[in-house]
């Protein structure tokens, strides 16, 4: 059974900076003409996801198979930005590890929202905006997309997967998207509504960034799990590489 997951945020996208491109110039859509699931990362995200591979290498234990120290199995998200970002990562690491991708760890969908900025939101949909500031982030589910609470659902699923169908996998790697990251610390430390959001903005996720959650363990049994680590960059920092955030998504409006 899994008893401790290392989560990593995507390195930085063509699509984090197409995004924060098109608030910064008050635009009402971002300029992206590819699919969300098809984004690959940018030059910069390239850098960290090496350098997120170079940490990793010295984590492998002694003796001639070269395994990882803590890594017995990687979950990925089928997007490509999360694929490219473990790939580059395990090239750099020198050091296979068994891979599965799974689309309950894709990015959340937003719907008639996708590829608006917050001006664009509030512009062509003020309807929405209206209802988001009413239901608040977590509950709101834009049309065609999804709200955290929905995320958080399919998240659980996957964790039963994780942590109970492989009862041979004792640490796991997860690649995936900063919505995720969070909301699978969410459920592993079981924060509601009113514990999770003022936790969210105050802890935003960082590209290529590294979290660790580990179980509780008392006289061999399962207590709970521990957030030891939440979005350390020190790899980034430590290999001079640029540090970088993209926060939100089109429906971050004001409360």
């Amino acid at each position: 059974m899994t008893s401790e997951f290392w989560l990593v945020r995507h390195a930085e996208s063509a699509g984090n900076l197409a995004a924060s491109a098109a608030e910064r110039a008050g635009r009402e859509a971002i300029d992206l003409e590819m699919r969300d699931a098809d984004v690959p990362l940018s030059d910069v995200g390239v850098s960290q996801a090496q350098a997120l591979g170079r940490w990793m290498s010295g984590m492998r234990t002694p003796g001639s198979d070269g395994r990882l120290a803590w890594f017995d199995a990687a979950w990925v998200s089928p997007y490509r930005r999360a694929r490219d970002t473990l790939a580059i990562a395990l090239d750099h690491a020198q050091t296979p590890i068994p891979t599965r991708a799974d689309e309950r760890l894709r990015d959340r969908e937003l719907g008639i929202l996708d590829l608006l900025t917050r001006r664009g939101v509030e512009s062509r949909h003020p309807e929405e905006a209206d209802r988001r500031r009413r239901l608040g982030k977590y509950y709101h589910r834009p049309p065609g997309g999804e709200s955290w609470a929905d995320v958080r659902l399919r998240l659980r699923s996957f964790l039963a997967d994780a942590v109970v169908s492989h009862p041979a996998h004792d640490a796991v790697l997860v690649v995936a998207h900063d919505a995720v990251v969070t909301l699978l610390v969410s459920i592993l430390l079981d924060l509601d509504e009113k514990e999770l959001m003022p936790f969210a903005a105050a802890h935003p996720v960082l590209n290529a960034s590294m979290t660790h959650v580990t179980r509780q363990q008392e006289s061999g049994l399962c207590s709970g799990w521990d957030l030891r680590v939440f979005s350390d960059v020190s790899h980034l920092v430590a290999a001079n590489v640029a540090v970088t955030v993209h926060p939100g998504t089109a429906d971050d409006l004001p409360e």
